[in-house]
């Protein structure tokens, strides 16, 4: 018996020790850490993290009326956002940034809110007080019903063949809520963010029609419509009462149509200037004296006509009317082989009449 005893009491110092080595890894969440948790303005100080996604991008940010466990109230328009900075994550998820203090643009108490800006959304806040700052108490909360997405958010539709030539895309958000609280939400208005890339959402108020009970849920649709020639990877975001409730990402596709109609642009438009200049260098030009040589005429009216005494020889129809032949070589006057001339009275071989005398 005293072996066993002594073997369970190994057993439980060795998990005693492994607890507090396991403690930290088991944190939830990524954390944040201050060099200071009070400074004044002009001054600065190091935040620092750890648990964080691998090669993320961080802001950090100043922010009054917030606590961590409430989170920043009044949104970002509650912290100093000319004075924040931006900070990548590490491999491992760590990282440590320089942030300046100033003044929030509301009361304290404060916090250092830092938050993603690309990809999953993550946030952690560390309590600090800015030194001469005016500190109020948080507005109570009031005791009204909560709204809380159930299922994932979805984008209903399709372009059509207007957005392959530049038209605005649109769809629709659908997704269900449901109300968490003790008093019914009426008429609850959300907010719909469209954005790209590292920019931040454009913020759309969109109010729903209806009532939510306590304990009930209800299926909503909200229209969303990004610019013209928009094309690219969106993020489509849902905010209800400050906080983001959802997002849902939204590839859209180049539109092709713009881009053919500008080549076309590009060959139609040089072909037709060249056309015009050459109408008007044609108008513009010269003319030759004299009239135009006819090419056609018919060969007995180019062909020389012969003359004999007072008659006028023409080609008989035998002579070849080939344009390589002359009227005395053509086919039908093969056996002469010189110019015709006339037969003279006075030639020895002719013989002559004499009349009387």
């Amino acid at each position: 018996m005293s072996g066993r005893l002594r073997i369970s009491a190994l057993v439980a110092v060795a998990a005693l020790l492994v607890l507090p080595l396991t403690g930290p890894a088991a944190a939830d969440g990524p954390t944040v850490e201050l060099s200071k948790s009070q400074a004044g303005t002009g001054g600065s100080i190091t935040v620092s993290g750890s648990g964080w996604r691998s090669r993320a991008l961080l802001m950090l940010l100043i922010c009054g009326q917030s606590v961590p466990s409430r989170g920043v109230i009044g949104g970002t328009n509650s912290c100093a956002n000319a004075d924040g900075r931006a900070v990548t994550t590490d491999a491992k998820g760590d990282f440590s940034r320089k942030l300046p203090v100033t003044e929030p643009p509301v009361p304290c108490p404060c916090v250092v809110h830092v938050a993603t800006v690309t990809g999953a959304k993550a946030q952690a806040d560390a309590v600090f007080q800015v030194a001469g700052h005016a500190v109020e108490p948080l507005p109570a909360q009031a005791a009204e019903g909560r709204l809380s997405v159930l299922t994932d958010t979805r984008l209903d539709g399709s372009s059509g063949p207007l957005t392959w030539f530049g038209a605005p895309p649109s769809r629709t958000l659908a997704f269900t809520v449901g109300n968490v609280g003790s008093e019914p939400v009426k008429n609850p208005v959300f907010q719909v963010g469209t954005s790209h890339g590292v920019f931040a959402p454009q913020w759309d108020d969109q109010q729903w029609r209806g009532s939510i009970a306590p304990g009930k849920k209800a299926q909503i649709r909200l229209p969303v419509e990004l610019t013209a020639g928009a094309h690219g990877d969106y993020t489509v975001s849902l905010r209800y009462g400050g906080r983001v409730l959802a997002e849902q990402p939204w590839g859209v596709g180049r539109p092709w149509g713009v881009t053919l109609f500008w080549i076309l642009l590009c060959l139609v438009v040089p072909a037709a200037v060249f056309r015009v200049g050459m109408a008007v260098v044609d108008r513009l030009r010269p003319r030759r004296a004299g009239r135009p040589v006819r090419a056609f005429l018919p060969l007995s009216r180019r062909l020389p006509r012969l003359r004999t005494g007072d008659r006028t020889a023409t080609p008989t129809s035998t002579t070849s009317a080939l344009p390589w032949f002359t009227p005395d070589s053509g086919p039908g006057t093969a056996g002469r082989l010189s110019a015709p001339h006339h037969d003279s009275p006075t030639s020895p071989t002719t013989p002559t009449r004499k009349g009387p005398t």
